[in-house]
């Protein structure tokens, strides 16, 4: 039986989809309906549904970074209610996405489209498809001026920390950790607006919670199963890579 999840914060949508699924796909069953996407990203993990509803715009993480943190085969259909930049990427990235108010007709075909991916095998995520992800949360955060210094606290102190000193910045509840050689701070911005303000020549995102330093990477490392762990210099924790960033290291 092929396996549904829906996330959405208004909780009426949320069942419209859902009755119109029913409506049109009866066999699919609907494991959870989140409103947020940290339930979201939680759930899919648990559940590890064949398909996931997101919205792109959703409290705690955007659709966009529960997308961008999916591990297994779950495959992804947005769910916006404009932004035209924002479809045109989906074409081009061969992800689908449902405008909202919901149509039914647009539904039907969405429905068709994934009934046949669903047939084929599994494709793995692509550096292509990677950047595609990064480029779309870019244009909703919005470009601005580049980070030399983030202004982070530790001991009820506000310190000065150059970017350049950074290891990895780490999503952690409400805060942001910065993890430097010899110390940790907190910072309040979001993973997704570091991601838009930080040098993406020496800055990369392999995980939707995690940003690295290329310039302390000390090496990599595959388990059993193949996923993929990064070593950084004065760290003696491997950091994870998600599977949609796999690729971007492939020559390590």
């Amino acid at each position: 039986m092929t396996t549904a999840l829906i996330a959405d914060d208004e909780p009426h949508l949320a069942r419209h989809l859902a009755a119109s699924l029913q409506q049109l796909w009866p066999e699919l069953e609907i494991v959870h309906v989140a409103e947020d996407g940290i339930d979201a990203a939680a759930a899919i993990a648990r559940f590890m549904p064949d398909l996931a509803f997101l919205d792109i715009q959703m409290p705690g993480l955007s659709g966009l970074e529960v997308a961008q943190g999916i591990e297994g085969a779950t495959r992804v259909i947005f769910i916006t209610a404009h932004d035209e930049h924002a479809l045109a990427a989906f074409e081009h990235a061969a992800l689908d996405y449902l405008l909202k108010p919901l149509r039914l007709e647009r539904l039907q075909r969405t429905l068709a489209r994934v009934r046949t991916m669903l047939q084929a095998p599994p494709v793995p995520e692509s550096a292509a498809l990677a950047s595609v992800l990064a480029q779309l949360m870019r244009t909703k955060t919005g470009e601005g001026e580049r980070l030399h210094y983030v202004r982070a606290a530790k001991g009820g102190l506000v310190h000065n920390v150059p970017v350049g000193d950074v290891l990895f910045f780490q999503a952690d509840d409400k805060y942001t950790v910065v993890r430097t050689a010899g110390d940790e701070y907190l910072i309040r911005a979001p993973i997704a607006e570091l991601a838009s303000r930080l040098d993406p020549a020496h800055f990369r995102q392999v995980h939707r919670a995690t940003i690295v330093n290329l310039a302390h990477l000390a090496g990599t490392r595959r388990d059993e199963a193949s996923r993929l762990f990064l070593r950084m210099r004065g760290h003696a924790v491997e950091l994870p890579v998600s599977r949609a960033y796999v690729a971007l290291f492939q020559a390590m």
